[in-house]
């Protein structure tokens, strides 16, 4: 039991599906077969999950994770006390709920920088709440760079059971995205891959690479990027021993990952995976921030207001999300 890694679970925003999950979750016992699990946050919160989710699971407050008893049933919680469920409106979007998720994850990476949890898997957040709500960043991951102090590249991760991508660009604008790409942005991409992949598991990761433009730009008809950026350096990555092959049209990429062909994709641009990966897993798709010295994992769903509070949350991606945090901070352990 001690072998396992300490993984800090955040119950999410609190406006969404997040606590229900979470309560589902931590209440099945599968978290207890792939690691120590602290949840993180404030205790009225989790007791918001138990009821949302009709479930009625123990929990033993604990002051830090040194003090945890791991023989004991109760699941373990700090308790922040920085997050009252009465002041928020359910299914709504809240910017000061936004601040105190930041506020939350920001005291858990303190933590992991402490050595106090070996990772961070967090329940859905809503970006635009923490956004408005004080934590200036296009998306989380921006976040922790930042609080973690990354220097170099880092990337979004996204996970299904057939595949996994990763991108040349993230969350800008699509015509600022094309002018981004670049042989260094690639490398890093590709790089990124690899060692993520291998982190996740994959002894020796197949990793595909797309193309930019429809039909691979036609040998230059509509579009040289191919030519002049992507196929040089996919061709100098593999000359350097990484298992990689493209460019590869984005038609038909994603078939060739779903054979069973890549267990990884390296895509030029944002809407060009999340569109594959969403159809094809959305309720099992996991995020993970890759390139961090910190572990973060979370659903690739969002708070599903729709459903807040019905019962009917699916745990699927959330238990996905806390298998891969805890296979990646293992790894990291060893």
């Amino acid at each position: 039991m001690n072998k396992l890694p300490v993984l800090g679970l955040m119950l999410g925003d609190v406006t969404g599906i997040g606590p229900e999950i979470s309560v589902k979750l931590l209440a099945s016992g599968m978290p207890n077969s792939v690691a120590r699990v602290v949840v993180i946050g404030d205790a009225r919160v989790f007791e918001l999950g138990c009821r949302d989710a009709g479930i009625r699971l123990a929990y033993r407050p604990i002051e830090s994770v040194d003090a945890i008893d791991w023989n004991n049933d109760e699941v373990p919680l700090i308790d922040l006390g920085n997050v009252d469920p009465a002041l928020y409106k359910r299914g709504v979007s809240s910017d000061d709920s936004g601040r105190l998720s930041g506020d939350t994850l920001k005291h858990m990476i303190e933590m992991a920088d402490a050595g106090e949890i070996d990772g961070i898997c967090f329940a859905p957040l809503n970006k635009g709440a923490m956004n408005r709500g004080g934590w200036k960043y296009p998306d989380e991951h921006q976040m922790f760079a930042a609080l973690t102090r990354h220097a170099g590249f880092f990337g979004e991760m996204n996970v299904i059971k057939e595949f996994s991508t990763f991108r040349v660009t993230s969350h800008i604008a699509l015509k600022e995205a094309v002018n981004l790409i670049s042989p260094e942005r690639i490398t890093a991409a590709v790089q990124l891959a690899n060692q993520s992949l291998r982190a996740a598991g994959v002894a020796q990761p197949r990793i595909g690479v797309a193309a930019l433009n429809p039909h691979c730009g036609e040998n230059g008809l509509f579009g040289d990027e191919e030519i002049r950026i992507i196929r040089p350096t996919v061709d100098t990555l593999r000359a350097g021993g990484i298992n990689c092959s493209g460019p590869i049209s984005s038609d038909v990429i994603f078939l060739k990952a779903l054979k069973g062909e890549f267990d990884g994709v390296v895509m030029m641009y944002h809407d060009q995976g999340q569109i594959a990966t969403k159809l094809l897993g959305f309720n099992k798709g996991v995020t993970v921030t890759a390139g961090l010295k910190t572990v973060f994992t979370t659903p690739a769903h969002g708070t599903a207001y729709d459903i807040v509070g019905k019962g009917v949350a699916d745990t699927g991606a959330l238990e996905q999300a806390l298998r891969i945090a805890a296979r990646m901070a293992a790894a990291k352990l060893h």
